[in-house]
């Protein structure tokens, strides 16, 4: 990355100090990174201490054989005995656990009493069906409690959940059944998503057609759609239910007993099955989402948007959040039903006190315009969280001033589904906040920016993202392929002390402060300059004219590779110009931030962008429209038309919405 570039990165830069109100109340201060500066692996064992353990640790971390961690392994615990009867014990059963809201409006508010009930049935009906240690559960649901106390009774068990987004095709499905060797699924028949109920059941028959290891399948009714059925292999969630023991008690298990395996893309083209232990994970995972997010358990209602599906779900709607006693907020559906207020609507009804999604939700929002959000009361948000890319400056002031109401803390938290909890983010009443920083790691963890050869890149020049040491919530394996493992995060910098690469490219400013580029195949080297793709999709939407975009690199026979956008114009802004004229003036607005190399060969103006159900840009799509290749797999798209509408653009060269 140039100095040109950075410093336009940083001269627009606000900062904006701890509100001393903030400071007096919250949870967590400076102290914590004292703490864990002085005694890294002591910091880790207070904070494990947190959790109640059948058995206590006395080896904090073992890394005698690297890279494969070993944390708190000679204690034991039980991960959903944590999430859920240690409450009850301590007096609050009655603190709703999780406030869940149907697309359609129907609505049902969970204690913990009750929720810690619900997981314990389940738990004996799952071992009624030879679920035990060790054995794999594929999970695929839509949003709904059912789907927590799925994912808590196979942990309560000792056995190995591996969720799987419910927008993933049969094809996908099978793949990670396959490779888990998963004895048992559990699904819906279906489940609400815009105005309607799309199928679940007929997917996981499709998986499960020929030789398969399932041997039953347990279907929640949730969506009321006509399902097939297989007798002797699939059976009702409430029938199973009902016909279970009430009681069960929790057993202790191995710190290192296996909690969940996450299937994430590959470089290949086959999923890698990401898998996370029990003891470090929870313990990270609760940790940091009681200092990020501030959380005062006994007032906080807290809602994190993502899908169970992702690894943002796990960590922090199921495990850090119940971990911590929270009561949170669960919606099934999408934002923008049945109205674009839906998700202000929500806020207002449960009063929301803490936020954390997407930036690319935001931009969505900012995109509809500030008069939908003002129409709700927002006052009861205090703090607000950024997840799953970087946040573009633009996007996180608006954030702040619309949904925050202009003086409520922003944390830009990064994380991976392979760290298992946030690494890097904003302490609220501690940090000066700077928009779009994810800014600083969180105590005991240890970033370093490294060049391609490993030496150190010092600031404000860009290099590689690394941990220097073990974390608690790291992922222990790829399943069942530990030669991938190693060659995927810890080859690069082998000789280096076994240093994690986490495969994103950033910078430290003159503050210390950590600024991602985003995905190191995200990085274009246009004639030999390294272009950061999220720096450039900053530039484009900081033109006042511009809600969204995206950028990607495409071949080029003169520069090697070539700036390629697609933006999403306003819609106050649509009559004010021609497209050619929006191509012309938005190339100059990125040369003119950036410098000239950063120019975009072609700009494309459309008006939908390709995204997951979870609202993830895909950017491998666009880069394969940009180069004249087969558009693969749209599966996951929300809207699978959205390609074909950009591919005929490009194609004919006519407006995107024509």
């Amino acid at each position: 990355m140039s100095q040109n570039s950075i410093d336009s990165l940083l001269t627009e830069t606000r900062r904006f100090a701890p509100d001393p109100a903030f400071v007096a109340d919250r949870v967590a201060g400076p102290e914590l990174s004292e703490r864990a500066a002085e005694d890294r692996l002591g910091y880790w064992a207070d904070r494990a201490r947190e959790l109640h353990w059948h058995t206590p640790f006395q080896t904090v971390l073992d890394w005698s054989n690297p890279p494969f961690a070993k944390w708190f392994a000679d204690g034991t615990l039980n991960v959903a005995y944590n999430c859920l009867d240690r409450h009850v014990l301590a007096g609050n059963g009655d603190r709703v656990a999780i406030h869940w809201e149907g697309e359609p409006g129907d609505s049902r508010s969970i204690t913990y009493a009750e929720l810690t009930a619900e997981v314990k049935r389940a738990a004996n009906a799952l071992a009624a069906l030879g679920v035990g240690q060790g054995d794999r559960v594929a999970i695929y649901m839509p949003v709904v409690p059912e789907a927590v106390v799925a994912m808590l009774a196979v942990a309560r068990l000792g056995a190995v959940h591996s969720v799987v987004f419910g927008g993933f095709s049969a094809e996908s499905l099978r793949a990670r059944i396959e490779d888990a060797e998963a004895k048992l699924v559990i699904t819906a028949d279906g489940g609400y998503r815009k105005g309607k109920v799309f199928p679940l059941k007929a997917t996981v028959d499709a998986a499960l057609e020929g030789e398969t290891s399932v041997e039953h399948v347990v279907v929640v009714k949730r969506g009321g759609n006509e399902v097939a059925w297989t007798e002797g292999r699939d059976l009702w969630w409430d029938e199973a239910m009902a016909d279970a023991d009430l009681d069960h008690e929790a057993r202790g298990f191995e710190a290192e007993n296996p909690l969940f395996i996450l299937y994430t893309s590959g470089t290949t083209g086959k999923p890698k099955g990401i898998l996370h232990t029990s003891g470090g994970y929870l313990t990270q995972a609760a940790a940091t989402h009681h200092d990020v997010f501030d959380l005062h358990p006994e007032t906080d209602v807290y809602w994190c948007t993502a899908d169970i599906g992702w690894v943002t779900g796990h960590s922090y709607v199921v495990y850090g959040p119940l971990a911590n006693g929270a009561t949170q907020l669960m919606y099934e559906g999408t934002p923008d039903t049945p109205h674009p207020g839906r998700w202000w609507e929500l806020i207002e009804k449960y009063r929301v006190t803490i936020l954390y999604t997407a930036p690319t939700a935001i931009r969505s929002f900012m995109k509809l315009g500030r008069q939908i959000p003002q129409g709700f009361d927002l006052s009861s948000i205090r703090l607000l969280g950024s997840v799953g890319e970087p946040i573009n400056p633009e996007a996180w002031v608006w954030y702040r001033d619309i949904i925050g109401g202009g003086d409520t803390p922003i944390v830009d938290t990064w994380w991976q589904t392979e760290t298992g909890a946030i690494m890097i983010s904003a302490l609220p009443g501690v940090t000066t906040l700077k928009p779009g920083s994810a800014q600083v790691p969180q105590p005991g963890v240890t970033i370093d920016i490294l060049a391609d050869d490993g030496t150190r890149v010092d600031p404000p020049n860009g290099g590689l993202l690394t941990v220097r040491e073990p974390w608690p919530s790291m992922l222990r394996g790829i399943w069942g392929d530990p030669e991938r493992f190693v060659e995927t995060y810890w080859e690069k910098f082998r000789d280096q002390g076994w240093r994690y690469f986490a495969g994103d490219g950033a910078h430290v400013d003159e503050d210390g402060d950590i600024w991602l580029l985003g995905r190191i195949d995200d990085v274009m080297n246009v004639s030999g300059h390294r272009l950061s793709t999220t720096e450039i999709e900053s530039a484009l939407v900081g033109n006042p004219m511009v809600a969204e975009a995206a950028v990607v690199g495409a071949s080029d026979e003169t520069t090697g590779q070539a700036v390629v956008a697609f933006v999403i114009v306003k819609q106050s802004h649509r009559e004010e110009h021609s497209d050619e004229e929006f191509v012309q003036l938005l190339r100059g607005h990125v040369s003119q931030a950036i410098g000239a190399i950063a120019r975009p060969r072609d700009v494309y103006i459309v008006t939908e962008l390709p995204k997951t159900r979870s609202g993830k840009i895909m950017r491998r799509l666009l880069r394969d429209v940009a180069e004249g290749r087969a558009i693969g797999d749209t599966t996951t798209l929300a809207d699978t038309s959205v390609m074909q509408i950009i591919s005929d653009k490009l194609r004919t060269g006519a407006p995107a919405e024509d």
